[in-house]
């Protein structure tokens, strides 16, 4: 592992232990709470609530090494997550009783999986770049939840799902579990599998990707279809325990998954990233929000202070590719 990697893939963490420590001295003087920044129980929902944007920026985390990127998942998630609840609302659904649970899940994971591949097909047989294809998806898969159920919440609150959402294992939420397990699955496929090699090739260069016998177009279409399955897993773990989605849920989530992604290290233009990165950008981001919150501030101080490290980051990756190009040419 080469500096510059270490830098990118280690730096994350040491962010990390930085927020740790200056929230946890800022609360001692700072804090509108009389607990502790680093209480155990604060620490367990901190993770429990990083799930939702945390699993669908994994998938981002696919997407973008291959060079492309998706602005639709927020309202995937949306679609997904209304899917999952009026289903259960169908008399032959009410017929089944708690079995009906598992039928809900995957109708909902279903809907996300097959809007991820309409984004991929159009993206792989047209040619036209994932970020115009997103963003028109955006706005047609967000009209599908608005045409769903008008301007009115969908809502079904099954006990047997919350108590589901709720439970705990070894110290740990069900919604922490999903995200470290979707964690470990696709750092496995990136490390260990020729898909996950082949992401790679395609986003350092595509056309040396082409020439290698590598089948660009499907492989867009698999990496479309993932995320758009981990949209509807994170509405799936997410409304489980909360019952009811707005038609406006979900919003702003693909700017919040890119942001965990950039942060993690993976390059806008492709060929480089980590999941295990990831998952570090959506922890810090997670604290981040936690921590200012912590000691008073407002949405609008968390968004600009996040913002700004967001450029801060972009302008350190730009100076170290950079470096690295200056010393290519010496």
């Amino acid at each position: 592992m080469n500096k510059e990697t270490l830098i990118k893939q280690g730096g994350i963490w040491v962010f990390i232990l930085v927020e740790l420590a200056f929230f946890s001295i800022a609360g001692e003087f700072l804090s509108v709470t009389d607990v502790a920044f680093m209480d155990y129980g604060n620490m367990l929902l901190l993770l429990k609530q990083s799930a939702p944007i945390g699993i669908i920026a994994l998938g981002m985390t696919i997407v973008m090494i291959n060079g492309n990127i998706d602005l639709s998942v927020g309202a995937t998630f949306a679609l997904a997550a209304i899917v999952l609840l009026d289903s259960m609302t169908w008399p032959f659904m009410q017929a089944l009783g708690d079995w009906a649970i598992p039928l809900a899940w995957l109708f909902a994971l279903l809907t996300g999986t097959v809007l991820g591949a309409i984004n991929g097909l159009i993206v792989w047989k047209t040619g036209v770049d994932a970020f115009i294809v997103t963003l028109g998806a955006m706005l047609g898969y967000r009209g599908l939840v608005f045409m769903y159920n008008g301007e009115q919440p969908t809502s079904h609150l099954n006990w047997t799902l919350v108590d589901f959402a709720e439970a705990q294992f070894l110290g740990l939420h069900t919604a922490t579990w999903f995200l470290l397990g979707a964690a470990l699955v696709l750092w496995l496929v990136m490390t260990r599998t020729v898909h996950g090699r082949n992401a790679y090739a395609i986003g350092n260069n595509r056309e040396a990707a082409v020439n290698a016998g590598i089948r660009v177009g499907p492989h867009f279409l698999w990496n479309f279809m993932l995320i758009g399955f981990l949209a509807a897993l994170s509405a799936v773990v997410f409304y489980s325990e909360s019952g009811s989605v707005n038609p406006n849920d979900g919003m702003l989530y693909e700017l919040w998954a890119i942001t965990a992604v950039v942060l993690g290290g993976t390059k806008l233009t492709g060929g480089y990233g980590s999941i295990i990165s990831t998952l570090g950008g959506v922890i810090a981001i997670q604290l981040l929000r936690k921590g200012l919150g912590h000691i008073g501030a407002d949405t609008e101080t968390v968004n600009l202070v996040i913002g700004l490290i967001l450029i801060a980051v972009l302008f350190l990756d730009r100076q170290l590719n950079r470096r690295g190009k200056e010393e290519l040419k010496t």
